[in-house]
């Protein structure tokens, strides 16, 4: 079982940055894949942005050039830096790790408020 605890949101202005951090209780070098995902009230969970074993990574459209996502497996921590922040970004963001023999692991989210 691995834990995965997120940390970092908070409420920021528009234009703003925010680094979201998501800290796992054990290794994560082994997970196939790791991602950031959101819900924002009233809506589904969405996808933001994924970072593969390789270090290959992909964005949704509306976060390309805007956010980056990274991990440092040493550290066992995952992140997805956040710039020139809007309010459609606020959400709850949640990392999610997956591997092909243990499956998939959430966290419990973090509030990320765009707001002036």
């Amino acid at each position: 079982q691995v834990l995965l605890v997120e940390s970092g949101g908070g409420l920021v202005q528009p234009g703003g940055s925010l680094r979201l951090s998501c800290t796992a209780s054990g290794s994560i070098f082994r997970f196939n894949a790791m991602h950031w995902y959101r819900q924002a009230p009233g809506k589904e969970r969405e996808l933001v942005a994924t970072i593969t074993s390789s270090g290959a990574t992909s964005y949704i459209d509306s976060v390309k050039g805007r956010f980056t996502i990274s991990r440092d497996n040493a550290k066992n921590t995952l992140y997805l830096q956040m710039n020139i922040l809007k309010p459609e970004d606020t959400a709850v963001y949640y990392c999610r790790a997956y591997d092909v023999v243990r499956g998939a692991y959430w966290g419990q989210g973090t509030q990320v408020t765009v707001s002036s």
